[in-house]
């Protein structure tokens, strides 16, 4: 007789699935925007901030370079199957301006994140520490978001307007 193995002991927990809550729980408790202990003088706080600058660019540019990219496939594949009209900016470098604004705009807020600390720091000093971790946290998931947002509004007008044609619709161009 063969013996089934149970592969749950009693000591093991279930996992949990992988919610919104759990995920931005990971995210908090990240090397990223922890704190291991409480910050004191203010220059320790713009440090903190100021050493979590480069990978919150970087991470913010990984989005805007996939973004651009889905942007770039639906532009060339409108214009190669004729469909609608995805036009770039004329002159094109008007769409470098428009990502090096975009690039300064977040990182004045990024900017934003250590003077709001500060202020919290004055009004509510035992909350600071956690205010930090969590401004940091929503701030860089609110910018990734954002920054996807463009590719993802021109990669479904992509396949409107691909449907739009496989199915006979006539469309405006865009």
């Amino acid at each position: 007789m063969v013996s089934q193995k149970n592969d749950s002991s009693p000591t093991e927990r279930p996992k949990s699935p992988r919610t919104l809550r759990n995920q931005f729980e990971r995210l908090t408790g990240s090397l990223l925007c922890r704190r291991e202990s409480p910050i004191g003088p203010t220059k320790d706080v713009i440090g903190w901030w100021e050493a979590r600058r480069i990978p919150f660019n970087l991470i913010v540019g990984i989005a805007g370079i996939f973004s651009c990219i889905v942007a770039g496939f639906v532009v060339l594949g409108s214009y190669f199957l004729g469909i609608g009209s995805f036009d770039l900016p004329d002159p094109p470098l008007f769409a470098v301006f428009g990502i090096i604004l975009y690039a300064t705009a977040a990182n004045v807020c990024f900017t934003g994140g250590w003077v709001a600390e500060l202020a919290v720091r004055k009004l509510c000093p035992r909350e600071a520490d956690r205010f930090a971790t969590l401004s940091l946290s929503l701030g860089l998931i609110f910018s990734v978001l954002l920054t996807l947002t463009p590719g993802l509004l021109i990669g479904i007008a992509g396949i409107f307007a691909l449907l739009g044609r496989l199915f006979g619709i006539p469309s405006k161009p865009l």
